[in-house]
């Protein structure tokens, strides 16, 4: 490169305005495609399972402004479930139009903080309240969805097999935690031969179960082999906990443990979707999020959730 060359970079390298040009993308006509959360799980026996249900969404495409939200639930639809045998239709509950003891016991069984909503909030899901579908291990359940536009929405999933805590201890915290009062969780489990998928949450003193950022691992350096690892408090801390105590239990809590097994698909969703979210800033890279719903987004898994209750030791 010669001088004449070489100058005519750095000008255009270093100056505020004489090489730029302004740039206006051509921005792509998008469509508002339908996004599927729904759930089914089975549990054991006595204890209390999340019936089956889902919620419906436009998506919002990127550069659109997002105007009110409640306006994004898709309402009116056939939601229907099918084992292969028999199929069951969900039906469609909206917030606004239950009663304040549903309402409480809706907010426990799905995270939702009556303190912080407002009185426009309305949120509609479809669910299987009467109780018809009995969630299975082994079993795998269709999906169809109809819109009143005319979308026809389909997915699978199976309920795999379930894999229990079988024994946890609670240890001092690692590194310089001179804190007394909090605990490192480690469970141990036996894994089988054969690929699994786990995903977990916590409960704190009958707080909701919360998730954790990173939610959900495979065995691929385990598998068939019985392993102990470290089980993180995904509750939030108080704002004025320090940083050292992140992840652990304070002793005297009881903690339940949900410990749950999924499929493939429903793996590969939360993995993509997590990495995603937790790989910010300007130079990440960016990793499509996988899902399982044909002619849509978004994702239809089934759990098999087995539960670990424990009081965290004093000492």
């Amino acid at each position: 490169m010669n001088i004449k060359h070489l100058s005519l970079v750095l000008l255009c390298a270093f100056g505020l305005f004489g090489c730029e040009k302004e740039f206006s993308p051509d921005l792509p006509t998008t469509t508002e495609d339908i996004v599927v959360e729904g759930y089914i799980e089975a549990v054991p026996q006595g204890r209390q399972a999340i019936p089956p249900y889902l919620t419906l969404t436009k998506a919002i495409p990127f550069f659109k402004e997002i105007g009110n939200l409640n306006n994004l639930y898709v309402s009116g639809a056939e939601v229907w479930v099918s084992d292969g045998k028999d199929s069951t239709r969900l039906q469609e509950f909206c917030w606004k139009d239950l009663d304040p003891a549903t309402k409480k016991l809706a907010a426990l069984n799905f995270g939702i903080d009556l303190d912080s909503i407002n009185t426009n909030f309305n949120f509609c899901a479809y669910i299987d309240f009467a109780q018809r579908i009995t969630p299975t291990v082994g079993k795998t359940y269709s999906l169809l969805i109809k819109t009143k536009e005319g979308n026809i929405l389909t997915a699978k999933t199976t309920i795999p097999r379930l894999i229990t805590i079988d024994t946890a201890v609670f240890v001092k915290p690692p590194g310089t935690n001179k804190n007394d009062s909090m605990a490192q969780m480690r469970p141990t489990i036996f894994d089988p031969k054969g690929p699994d998928f786990y995903r977990y949450s916590t409960a704190v003193n009958g707080s909701s179960y919360l998730v954790a950022r990173n939610s959900v691992t495979d065995d691929a350096f385990f598998d068939g082999q019985k392993t102990t690892f470290n089980l993180l408090n995904t509750q939030p801390r108080p704002k004025d906990d320090p940083d050292e105590n992140f992840g652990l239990f304070r002793r005297g809590d009881t903690v339940s443990v949900k410990f749950s097994c999924i499929d493939r698909a429903h793996f590969d969703f939360w993995n993509t979707l997590e990495f995603n979210s937790n790989n910010g800033g300007p130079f990440a890279s960016y990793t499509k999020v996988k899902h399982n719903i044909v002619g849509g987004l978004g994702i239809w898994g089934g759990y098999s959730s087995g539960f670990y209750d424990v009081v965290v030791p004093k000492k």
